[in-house]
């Protein structure tokens, strides 16, 4: 039987571990998600493949455990799947969603179909970044967790977007991430500004990225898109002409300066010669 290794060129088994994201089946077409940036497909893989932080069970600890009968077993935490509706990205909802089980009543009864649903509840957050209040859906675990962050914007930055879950989540971290960069918070108060800048400076990356960072893959099509479409738009003749001989007309004074500087010098070394033959101390000075 053939092994994956044997089945998988090398290059391609090492990109698989190193960066798993360009492996994505959803990023091998030939439109335009398949030509997004390499670092959206990494936020895309951190977002819907990553791992998530146990929410739902608890992990057992270790590799392996020993049975009562003596028999060792290697651990398998099982991530529990979980349903994520369309009200879950309209809020934050801490790492939970809906989660569909059984439960069986009675040993006699067939096992029925069940749902667990985190509890919602409204509440008003307040970013320092943005300088706005908000009324977001979110659950207990929601607000614990801007607790242990000492703050939302804290909590909302740090969390990994796996963990986020949330499309609205995202999309403010997105917006507070190029509120950073762009420097257009607290424009009133520079003070203020320069101290949320200071306190938020690691979270800061490049713009591109930062355009990019929570965008759906609808919404990364359309940008490529129309990145391409400006891209490949033609441009008038008239337009190159006129950058071109804007480029000359500098080029040419920049020229002119430089000759009416050469001259200005050759005049004043006629000038400074011409005064050293007529000076009759000139001679003495240079030979003492």
């Amino acid at each position: 039987m053939a092994t994956m290794a044997s089945r998988m060129p090398v290059a391609l088994a090492c990109e698989a571990l190193t960066k798993p994201w360009n492996v994505m089946r959803v990023f091998q077409s030939d439109g335009y998600i398949g030509r997004v940036p390499e670092h959206y497909k990494k936020f895309y893989w951190e977002w819907k493949v990553a791992p998530k932080t146990p929410v739902h069970y608890i992990p057992a600890p270790g590799n392996f455990e020993r049975l009562p009968s003596g028999e060792v077993k290697p651990v398998q935490n099982v991530p529990i799947l979980l349903k994520e509706p369309t009200e879950l990205h309209k809020g934050i909802w801490g790492g939970e969603a809906i989660i569909k089980g059984f439960v069986k009543k009675k040993p006699t009864k067939r096992r029925v179909p069940r749902y667990w649903i985190p509890t919602i509840k409204m509440s008003v957050v307040y970013s320092e970044i943005l300088d706005r209040y908000m009324r977001l859906h979110v659950t207990e675990r929601t607000l614990t967790l801007i607790d242990q962050h000492y703050g939302f914007d804290s909590y909302i930055l740090n969390t990994p977007p796996a963990d986020l879950m949330s499309e609205l989540a995202l999309k403010l971290r997105r917006e507070m991430l190029l509120a950073l960069i762009r420097e257009t918070l607290y424009p009133d108060n520079p003070s203020k500004k320069q101290q949320i800048l200071e306190k938020y400076k690691e979270h800061i990356i490049p713009e591109e990225e930062a355009e990019w960072f929570g965008l759906t893959l609808k919404e990364a099509g359309i940008k490529q898109k129309t990145i391409e479409d400006d891209a490949n738009t033609p441009q008038p003749l008239k337009h190159a002409f006129r950058a071109e001989f804007i480029e000359y007309l500098k080029n040419k004074k920049e020229d002119q300066e430089k000759e009416e500087q050469e001259k200005e010098e050759k005049v004043s070394l006629s000038q400074t010669s011409w005064l050293s033959r007529v000076n009759p101390f000139a001679k003495k000075s240079e030979d003492s």
